[in-house]
């Protein structure tokens, strides 16, 4: 509203000088004489110069209303766009310096400064996420060293001495009339032994680091032969699966171990890990205590772990658990081949 006086007075100058200019082609120069008609003849009770001065009064200051209005409103249009390339509208940017009526220079500016700030919007995205997968990928190598690191010092303390207790334990229970809590301290030791072993079975890396699934599960089953008390029975086969996948089922077969370690008492375990009808199939069978289905789904978090990663990888998971009769868990993964395409051969 500022800008209406100076709009005002510059208009009002204008139209002055051309009402001059036409009175001195009309009239001649100003004389007393010549001009006289503005103040002599009157209309509707007013002289014919004070009807000159309003108009030109009129003329300005409307003049100056309007074109103040449409400054206003241009720059409020352009805000608006400004507004919405802050909020990241594209569309509403390309369709306002379309609709708006802008001229052509500063549309073509403002709908490249759009494709800019979209350009750097994007850029600043990938970096984040660059950067969030870097640190991602820090995070879980320095995870990997801590776990190998804790499982070596287990190994070589914890584990040594339970093993030490254990053997001096069994040693004294061979004798005859061994007190009933010796006996009992050497189940709690052989327990400890146990948990023990499927914490350093838990711990161990879950990636395969350049190994086939049926090499990783090889080499866990050989070195858990020569720790635990029940047999280990398995079947492998080599099946084509993506790296991710196979990561996945080694972790769940590590899991679903350390849970038989812990809590099974088991004397058998069958390991399966073969290719049927196009599926991958991983199953992993035990004959100890078994559980209710009820109390697996309420209290184990192992289980859930094990639902979980075979749902990531697109795997059907199936556990089936009796009461004194054992456990059965199960995942079936699709297996994806690419099928060549011979639409481009030409019969001859």
């Amino acid at each position: 509203m500022r800008q209406i006086l100076p709009r005002g007075l510059f208009f009002m100058a204008l139209f002055a000088f051309i009402v001059f200019c036409i009175l001195a082609v009309l009239l001649g120069l100003p004389t007393f004489t010549a001009w006289s008609v503005l103040w002599e003849d009157f209309v509707a009770g007013l002289p014919f110069g004070i009807w000159l001065l309003v108009l030109v009064l009129a003329l300005s200051i409307g003049i100056a209303w309007w074109s103040e209005s449409m400054s206003r409103a241009k720059v409020q249009d352009i805000e608006e766009i400004f507004q919405a390339l802050l909020r990241n509208e594209d569309h509403i940017v390309i369709e306002a310096a379309h609709m708006k009526s802008l001229p052509a220079n500063l549309a073509s500016s403002i709908l490249k400064l759009q494709k800019l700030l979209e350009s750097q919007r994007r850029s600043l995205a990938r970096i984040s996420n660059e950067r969030a997968e870097t640190q991602d990928k820090v995070i879980q190598e320095r995870l990997i060293m801590e776990r190998q690191r804790l499982a070596r010092e287990l190994h070589d303390s914890v584990s040594q001495q339970l093993f030490a207790a254990s053997m001096l334990l069994s040693s004294m229970t061979e004798r005859e009339q061994a007190a009933p809590a010796l006996l009992q301290t050497e189940k709690m030791v052989q327990q400890a032994q146990l948990e023990m072993r499927a914490l350093l079975l838990h711990l161990r890396p879950a990636a395969l680091h350049n190994k086939t699934l049926r090499q990783g599960l090889a080499e866990l089953i050989a070195e858990l032969k020569e720790k635990v008390y029940f047999d280990i029975d398995s079947k492998l086969e080599e099946v084509p699966l993506p790296k991710g996948a196979e990561d996945h089922l080694f972790r769940i077969a590590q899991e679903t171990l350390s849970n038989t370690l812990r809590h099974s008492k088991a004397t058998e375990v069958h390991i399966l890990f073969v290719e049927r009808d196009n599926f991958a199939i991983l199953r992993i069978q035990d004959n100890g205590v078994g559980f209710e289905s009820d109390q697996s789904k309420s209290t184990s978090y192992g289980l859930k772990h094990i639902e979980e990663r075979a749902i990531e990888i697109g795997a059907v998971s199936k556990i089936v658990s009796v009461p004194s009769e054992g456990t059965i868990i199960e995942v079936k993964v699709p297996i994806e081949r690419k099928v060549s395409d011979d639409s481009n051969l030409i019969s001859r």
